[in-house]
């Protein structure tokens, strides 16, 4: 069966002049776990991958799924499983790339340094988050349907974290005019990593930065009536007991080190 992974790729491939496309195969890579081939069992939180050379360069060799990894190692192997987003912060500026299921998945491509930096960047950077409160709130106008649906994809990983989302247009006392995505309830610890998922949704829409604000409120601000009225509501799922990951790699904020 194909994994979202694999359909990205399909999708890329199909329309290999679509910008749209090969985002959105990013988008997922961001998003998936990743299993990583080591040489050997990880000590501590240091970690030593197999590197591969090809045409040059180096590359490390990681799986979207753990079947996938044992069926190009040829049985078991040693790995460590984390996030996409903390492999490339672990891989940015080391000159490595990437080989995303080589030779045992309809995705697997060989993913260069560059590009590898290019999605730390891009998976680094957070969105405006609005300075004054909307005078106005108007329904969502003008943005395309991509956009709408990577929210809603981002929102659906993001169980627990908070009440709800609303997208709408917004009029600050200032006259300027934007869009806003508002998050109902959010937990403090929490606010860093939605205004990242809603940054990556919108720039893995193809959609330029700065056309989408951020803001947190609390369930009993005056604006939640005004929100509901005219915005789109995205209803966040409810939270779910946290499974155990292996160490290193469970938490992003501190990706494994490189021996």
């Amino acid at each position: 069966m194909n994994t979202p992974l694999d359909q990205a790729h399909i999708a890329m491939d199909a329309a290999p002049d679509d910008d749209t496309a090969r985002l959105r195969f990013y988008e997922r890579m961001g998003d998936s776990e990743l299993f990583v081939l080591l040489e050997g069992e990880p000590e501590g939180d240091k970690i030593t991958p197999q590197i591969f050379e090809v045409e040059d360069a180096s590359y490390i060799l990681a799986f979207d799924r753990e079947e996938r990894l044992a069926e190009f190692a040829e049985g078991s192997a040693p790995y460590v499983g984390l996030s996409g987003r903390a492999l490339a912060q672990m891989l940015a500026g080391q000159n490595f790339g990437l080989g995303m299921n080589l030779g045992v998945a309809p995705s697997s491509i060989l993913i260069p340094p560059s590009a590898v930096d290019w999605l730390h960047e891009t998976l680094s950077h957070a969105p405006s988050e609005a300075a004054e409160t909307p005078t106005e709130i108007t329904p969502p106008k003008g943005l395309p349907d991509s956009l709408v649906t990577a929210i809603d994809m981002k929102l659906a990983t993001a169980a627990g974290l908070a009440q709800c989302a609303y997208l709408a247009g917004v009029t600050y006392a200032s006259g300027q005019r934007s869009h806003i995505l508002a998050f109902v309830g959010a937990e403090p610890a929490a606010e860093g990593a939605l205004a990242r998922a809603a940054n990556e949704a919108l720039v893995f829409s193809g959609i330029e930065a700065g056309a989408l604000d951020v803001a947190f409120f609390d369930a009993s601000h005056a604006i939640i009536g005004a929100l509901e009225a005219q915005a789109l509501r995205f209803d966040l799922p409810q939270p779910i007991q946290p499974t155990e990951r292996p160490a290193p790699g469970s938490d992003p904020s501190r990706p494994p080190k490189l021996i």
